[in-house]
């Protein structure tokens, strides 16, 4: 056995992520509804068992917008999965032979990193905004702070969309 074939061999170690991003992505997505049960638990008590929370209108949309934020961190973990196993491993069949959505088809090191990033940001977008839920406004510059994140997360999204066209 020469060292090519123990070097090229030496690429399956990269199994051990593709299997535990998989593992993560489905883990986040166990958790995440979970968290829409507990949230569908939560509103069947205020209509039905009298339960009424100070901040019941905040506490749902925040618990909803913190599941979608772990959905998008497990569709992470999915396409960082596909990816590493299709660059690295060898092409899915099941996913060549398929007639629907390409998302998870990758081709480069650089599509990958891609895809990733722009899930990374839209986990951060959705982060930002179940945190700007739970603030409390103070000040004028409180609000012309926020006005401000607002416009720059809509300038970054633009940019971001005119990048892959």
């Amino acid at each position: 056995m020469n060292f090519g074939t123990i070097l090229w061999s030496g690429r399956l170690v990269s199994f051990l992520a593709v299997i535990f991003s998989f593992i993560g992505g489905i883990i986040l997505f166990i958790i995440a509804s979970y968290d829409i049960y507990n949230v569908g638990v939560l509103v069947f008590k205020f209509f039905f068992q009298n339960y009424h929370p100070e901040d019941f209108h905040a506490d749902v949309v925040g618990d909803i917008i913190g599941a979608i934020d772990l959905y998008l961190m497990a569709i992470v973990m999915l396409i960082f999965s596909f990816g590493i196993y299709e660059l690295f491993i060898g092409s899915i069949k099941e996913a060549d032979e398929s007639k629907t959505s390409k998302i998870l088809e990758i081709h480069s090191l650089d599509q990958l990193k891609d895809k990733v990033a722009k899930v990374i940001v839209m986990v951060l977008i959705v982060n930002f905004f179940q945190r700007i839920m739970h603030l409390k406004f103070t000040a004028g510059t409180d609000m012309l702070f926020f006005a401000i994140s607002i416009l720059a997360l809509c300038v970054g999204l633009y940019f971001l969309g005119k990048g892959s066209h």
